[in-house]
């Protein structure tokens, strides 16, 4: 069985580089294309003249299983070269994927045949998951669970944000080592980037806090404010209130980033709403009507602006690179100054 499972587990992800691909020629030939094309060399502009706004912080929003299908060193750079000022995403993309490669583990390329899920009775007996057709080995998660809950049993037994939380596992990865060049964790941590995880518990690091509290019993423990996760990102929305967000899928992130506009207001702040917005996704109105709403309906919230939004109806591995790689061979990263917004919070004590 061991042998099977390495037969599996043969082929690593390999993450894609924006720094080694000039895509600004292509996406500039897609600009007097039509549909997807047109809206994507759009997208791109909107994520350029952003990045150009010397008064603009940007908030990254990430949902869908993204690290594992080979993003994760297209958001590290992008974080790495000031390209992005705060994360709002789900928990498995920051914890379950990018931690645990960290960690010094690795998701897989599965083959063609498995996509049929005839093969996943197989692959549980073998204690791997698939993620489509991305593999990853179950045991090694399980250590990326045990982990989250050795960082908890470290902490302070009094509730966290998810943004306390997270930099706490940069720094853990500071200290043991972090086994991987692109980590979207450790750069956040180096670069004082903060990562918010609405619903954190959902993921990993879940299992390790329900390990934690379990252990701990009736005395002190750590817990996940999401509250506190809420009016932290709402501090930085007042702080700093002209801000652009780049949506990767929608859910809880999208809809959590969009509500700290009406955050502010409700806590006495003229905020603006957000002037720029770019969505990512392949949702539309007939799941929901969240994940795809549009972001002209964000507008009728007073959460988004109109002059520069633009829906971008695209999986993501095909998209994402062209906006964010367009973006870093533009160049306008390297005029800009890293906000550095975990050191704001930690000077602010965030519910006193």
């Amino acid at each position: 069985m061991k042998g099977k499972k390495k037969e599996y587990l043969a082929t690593p992800i390999d993450h894609f580089d924006i720094t080694k691909h000039n895509v600004v020629p292509l996406v500039d030939a897609m600009r007097n294309m039509a549909f997807t094309a047109r809206d994507l060399a759009r997208a791109a502009d909107i994520n350029d003249r952003m990045l150009r706004d010397p008064d603009c912080g940007v908030i990254l929003c990430l949902a869908g299983s993204l690290i594992s299908a080979g993003l994760k060193k297209v958001f590290a750079e992008a974080v790495r070269s000031r390209m992005v000022d705060a994360i709002v995403s789900t928990g498995a993309n920051i914890v379950d994927q990018d931690f645990f490669e960290a960690l010094g583990y690795r998701h897989y390329v599965g083959e063609e045949r498995l996509r049929s899920g005839m093969y996943d009775a197989e692959l549980r007996d073998l204690q791997i998951d698939r993620i489509y057709d991305t593999l990853i080995d179950e045991d090694e998660l399980r250590v990326c669970d045990d982990t989250t809950r050795e960082i908890a049993d470290e902490l302070e037994p009094r509730p966290h944000s998810s943004r306390e939380f997270i930099r706490a596992m940069g720094e853990y990865l500071e200290r043991k080592g972090c086994k991987t060049p692109d980590s979207i964790v450790y750069e956040a941590y180096k670069n004082d980037v903060p990562i918010f995880c609405p619903a954190f518990s959902d993921c990993s690091a879940g299992f390790g806090l329900v390990a934690h509290q379990h252990a701990r019993g009736d005395g002190a423990k750590v817990a996940i404010d999401s509250a506190k996760d809420f009016y932290e990102l709402t501090k930085l929305k007042i702080a700093n209130p002209v801000t652009g967000l780049l949506m990767v899928g929608g859910g809880v992130p999208k809809n959590f980033a969009q509500d700290i506009v009406v955050a502010a207001d409700i806590l006495g702040h003229e905020a603006p709403m957000h002037k720029y917005a770019i969505q990512v996704t392949v949702a539309d109105v007939r799941d929901g009507a969240l994940s795809g709403s549009t972001l002209k309906e964000a507008s009728s919230w007073g959460k988004v602006d109109l002059a520069y939004e633009q829906m971008v109806y695209s999986e993501a591995t095909l998209a994402v690179p062209l906006i964010v790689g367009y973006g870093y061979h533009k160049g306008a990263w390297k005029k800009r100054e890293a906000r550095r917004w975990n050191k704001i919070l930690d000077q602010v004590a965030v519910g006193s």
